[in-house]
Parts: C-alpha cells; structure tokens; sequence
C-alpha cells in the first residue's frame, strides 16, 4: 500500500522544492542566482513587458531584489556579449521557450533532432522550411559567415506577409534553424534574438559533449523535474519540460523501479502521485511572493488547482469585458497558500506600480493578506526602480490594501 499524504504536505513538499522555503537572502550575487536557476531548470521567456519580462521575476519571487544586469549577463542579453567559453544561460524550448542551463543542452537534441524530422515543430514553420530548402541554405550561410545576426540584419530582409504570426519566410526560417539547433541565440538586442551557429555560442565542452539517447535524456530531464516539483503526477512530471508521451512514460517507469521517485497517495488528488526520494517537507512555509503567469511553481494549471484549490488563466487573450481578474494578474503567495491576485502595470513614465484590480482568495484573511501584499508590492516596487504603488479600484479589499500602503509610502 502505497504512502498517503495530506494535501498540506504536498503542498510543503512542492514550495520546498521550488525554493519557497527558505528565507530570502539579504544579498543575491551571480552564484546563488546560477544555483537557484540549476534549480528550477529553466526560466520560461515571454513576450509582454507590461510588467517586467517573465523570466526576471521568478528570481525576484524566491530570492528578493537582486541586480538584473547579472541575469542579462549570463543570457548575453541587451548586447552584452559572452565568450562561449563563459557562457552559464542559453535559449531553447524547455517548458516553452526558456533560458536554460547550457548543460542541459545535450539532453534536448533529441527535440532537435525531431525537429529535423518533422515533428514537434509548428506546422508554419515546417511548411515553409519544406517548401523553401534553398533558403534555410541561404540564411544558415549567411549567419555563418556574418553573424552574430538578427532577423532584420539579414541581407533584403522579406517583410511580413501577415502569414504565420506575420513573420517573414526569412523569420520563419530562422525559427526552423533554431529549433532544429543548427543556430542559437547568441544574445538580445532589447527583445529581438540574435542569432550564430551554435558550435560558436556555447562552450566548447558542450558542444563536444555526447548525445544521450532519447531514453537516457528524457530520464535525466524527468528526474531534474522531479526534483523541482518535489511531489507530481505523472502529466506534471511530462509537462515540465514537454515531454513527448513515450519517452515520458519510459522514462517515469525507469526511475520508478530505480527508487528515485516513490508512488504515493495526495488528499484530494485523483491520479497517481510521484514524490521524489529526497524531497523535503517542511513544518512550515512563510513565503511571501508574487508570481508570474510563467513562473514553474504554477505554470501546469491544473497542477495549481490540485495544489492550492486555485484556479488560474491568464487572461491577455480575453476580450477585456470578458475578464474576471485582469489583464495581467499574479497569484499572491502568503505562507503556503495562494492567498490573493493582484492585476499589475509598471507605469515607467511616473514611475507607478499601478494595482489594476486586487481579488482575495475566499479562504484568506483580509487585513493579514492585506498587509503581507503591501509590502510585497512596495518591495516589487523599489526593485523596479519605481517610486510609489497606486491601487485603482475600489472595494472593500483595495481600501485595505490602500491603508496597509499609506504607511509605507
């Protein structure tokens, strides 16, 4: 008969694993940031920057304020250039498209090979490489004898035909040689990549490293996502880093008869549960944190509502009369529970933290939350370079979310 735990201790068990449990340091330097990136494995990347980009917050949330030019230092990113040889963060799809360990490298050619291959690649991006051969030969030439090179500093770049996502064929087939893996990013100009071959980016004792078989990769990457779930079913364990479903299973039934994951019962929860051999569960877990849309603790949905009883979208997509949250909303992480969520814009202009909208969890308590949250947010601030937080709307909870901030203005 298998272990059952009570859904309070996973809960402990996965905060624990995701670095929740530890107290915030005062100071954050290159090493600790590398350490807690090894970690979590990976730093998922998006888009929108109403905020800040996605993948600086997940630091922030575990470790406090830290110096972002450290982060943008190991991911060659904003023109910062790394020599291969010191290169510690490289971009590829982890969860999504990620910033990753340079050592994870070798355990996802099999994705690249794949790719090659036709499969998991989007559909788009499939068909004009198919279609365009003659090209992917052109602009994989060019890189190697000009690059580092962006999408626009390709020679008579093509403009957007409003086709996949508006992109360019020439666009398209730089997405296709990157995810195959013949070119990587070699850093960022703002949010644009800049691409090189990727013998010429990484270290040379990655590019040399061996190729693990498919089996052996997917065990390695589900025993990594393990240890940063600390307790999972067997779709979290897949999801983490998009496994495909047989080499997912393969690899969960290895480590299974290996003894590094033990099956286990969770209150509450239907499927099979896995808990890592060394997980850690705490007493207790006074985490304080925001976290954002992509963060690894709450990026598998369903996960969070097994978790934490939350139920959680992002909404950008949604037509604004159709929101029920926000446009950009954070869970509010107050001891072991998501207690909050908080819809939120850095107005850089004047230098505002605004509070769009402020919904608490039925479950929590009204001024405790209030207050943790306002100090959340004025930390969040100040890390931001932004001076003051502003709470737009008006209800019972922003008017206690507005008093718990007038002191610390």
């Amino acid at each position: 008969m298998s272990r059952t735990l009570g859904l309070d201790e996973a809960r402990r068990i996965a905060l624990a694993a995701q670095g929740f449990a530890a107290r915030r340091p005062g100071l954050t330097g290159e090493a600790r940031i590398r350490r807690l990136i090894e970690r979590l494995g990976l730093l998922q990347i998006d888009s929108v920057n109403v905020l800040v980009r996605a993948h600086y917050l997940p630091l922030f949330s575990r470790l406090g304020s830290y110096d972002r030019t450290i982060l943008d230092r190991l991911a060659a990113h904003h023109g910062r250039r790394v020599r291969p040889a010191g290169r510690r963060l490289f971009e590829y799809w982890g969860h999504e498209a990620s910033l990753l360990p340079v050592s994870a490298q070798p355990l996802l050619r099999w994705r690249m090979a794949r790719a090659r291959s036709g499969k998991g690649v989007w559909q788009g991006v499939r068909a004009v490489a198919e279609a365009r051969p003659d090209l992917v030969a052109r602009i994989h030439d060019e890189i190697r004898d000009r690059g580092p090179l962006s999408a626009g500093d390709l020679t008579a770049p093509e403009k957007g035909q409003g086709g996949w996502w508006g992109w360019s064929d020439s666009k398209t087939v730089l997405e296709w040689l990157f995810w195959t893996g013949e070119i990587t990013a070699a850093g960022r100009r703002g949010f644009e990549r800049v691409y090189d071959l990727t013998e010429r980016v990484l270290p040379p004792e990655i590019v040399n490293a061996a190729t693990p078989d498919p089996a052996e990769a997917a065990a390695r990457l589900t025993a990594h996502a393990a240890g940063a779930l600390g307790i999972a079913t067997a779709t979290d364990l897949r999801d983490y880093w998009r496994l495909p479903v047989d080499l997912a299973n393969t690899a969960l039934a290895r480590l299974v008869e290996a003894g590094d994951l033990v099956p286990v019962s969770v209150e509450g929860w239907r499927p099979q549960a896995y808990l890592t051999r060394d997980a850690v569960l705490p007493r207790k877990v006074a985490a304080r944190a925001l976290l954002v849309p992509f963060d690894p603790l709450i990026f598998e949905r369903s996960r969070t509502e097994r978790l934490f009883g939350f139920r959680y979208r992002i909404e950008i997509y949604t037509p604004a009369h159709k929101r029920l949250h926000g446009y950009y909303v954070l869970p509010f992480l107050l001891g072991d529970r998501l207690a909050a969520r908080v819809d939120l814009k850095a107005e850089r202009a004047t230098g505002c933290l605004l509070v769009r909208s402020a919904h608490l969890e039925p479950t929590s308590e009204p001024g405790a939350t209030a207050a943790a949250l306002a100090q959340e947010l004025v930390a969040l601030a100040g890390w931001l370079g932004l001076s003051r937080v502003t709470v737009e709307p008006d209800n019972p909870f922003d008017r206690l979310l507005r008093s718990a901030l007038a002191p610390l203005a």
